[in-house]
């Protein structure tokens, strides 16, 4: 199959406005460097296009319609939609996006110039190839979107059942209280900042934690001796609970395997108390009740941060043990039934990535 400089083929623009020109009212999608789509209150572009963050994440999206883009946005769109299928283009940069980041340039924040788009080789069959190509990986990406779609149902109900078990933590004074200190061991991870090194034990902050899970792809790493001695201070074990304490708050995780991390600027909550139960603090802590506690604390703002005093001052409603346990054991089958469908979503995340694969190496179609 024959390649192509990607210059030849699109028109390349970047967005003109700064992120905080965002409105979460606003009728228009609003495109960052974000994963995450924001939205504003007027447009400034009306096309089909594919999106390209020009420094941090490195995301690739695709639109048709109107938006506006944060001026460190790439706009891609294609000179002739007879030679080049806009999808087929965006299939082919959710592959090349890893070769961005890979030739990312800069210090903290890792940015890409214009050339590594304009100087792209895509792959380009005919345009009746491309379209098959699309609604092939189309149709596999639909699959994907509805396992994703099944499990976020299943999240949906554990909080329903968590609301209606519990009721309103905010509004229901049903329970009494106690602070989170009384009943449970409050502590937090090094504020020290030790040396990274290439290879050794990994070190989790805030930002590692996501979606319910520790994610590795992006950590630190840190000796042996400084694993040591953060962990006389804040050691985790299964069953404990970890979170965020500084930016996505609200996002708590049970260690439910072996943990062998340290952890930095990150609450650890370790139960030793019968009253309570980790399941039950996990999703009182995933629930609305830790807004109202961070604006009580006037702990919002652009970067919304929690203090361990602050969560070790936090009033917990204690419903009956039984009742907890009740709840726990609900979620312990939803959860099984979750992982079910994690499974079957990782088989399809990995034939999506397969058929992408085989599409620009020409594989597919070869008649």
């Amino acid at each position: 199959m024959r390649k192509v400089s990607l210059g030849s083929l699109v028109n390349i623009r970047t967005g003109k406005l700064d992120a905080n020109a965002s409105n979460p009212e606003g009728k228009y999608p609003f495109f960052t460097c974000s994963r995450e789509t924001l939205k504003i209150d007027t447009y400034s572009y009306d096309c089909e296009c594919v999106l390209v963050a020009g420094n941090g994440d490195l995301n690739v999206k695709y639109y048709n319609g109107k938006f506006d883009a944060y001026q460190r946005t790439y706009i891609i769109e294609s000179i002739d939609k007879n030679i080049l299928n806009v999808k087929y283009l965006y299939y082919f940069m959710q592959l090349y996006v890893s070769k961005l980041r890979q030739m990312s340039i800069g210090g903290v924040i890792k940015y890409i110039k214009l050339n590594y788009l304009t100087d792209a080789k895509i792959p380009l069959p005919n345009i009746e190839k491309q379209n098959k190509i699309v609604k092939v990986l189309e149709k596999a990406q639909e699959l994907i979107d509805k396992r994703k779609a099944q499990i976020e149902a299943l999240d949906q109900l554990t909080k329903s059942v968590f609301l209606e078990m519990f009721g309103d933590p905010v509004a229901n004074k049903t329970w009494e209280r106690r602070p989170l200190k009384d009943i449970t061991d409050v502590r937090d991870g090094t504020h020290d900042s030790p040396k990274y090194v290439p290879s050794g034990y990994p070190l989790v902050t805030s930002k590692n934690i996501k979606n319910g899970k520790i994610d590795l792809s992006n950590v630190n790493y840190i000796s042996e001796e400084d694993f040591i001695n953060i962990n006389k201070r804040s050691k985790v074990d299964i069953g404990d609970i970890i979170m965020p304490m500084i930016g996505t708050i609200g996002n708590p995780i049970i260690v439910d395997e072996q943990p062998n991390f340290a952890i930095k600027n990150v609450a650890l909550i370790k139960f030793n108390n019968p009253c309570v139960i980790n399941i039950y603090i996990k999703y009182l802590l995933d629930s609305h009740y830790l807004d109202y506690i961070l604006n009580k604390n006037k702990r919002g703002g652009t970067q919304k941060f929690l203090s361990l005093t602050d969560i070790r001052n936090m009033e917990i409603p204690l419903p009956p043990r039984d009742l907890q346990a009740k709840f726990s054991e609900i979620v312990k089958k939803v959860d099984s039934q979750k992982a079910i469908l994690h499974k079957s979503l990782t088989e399809l995340e990995n034939n999506f990535n397969s058929l992408m694969q085989r599409a620009f190496k020409g594989e597919l179609f070869n008649d």
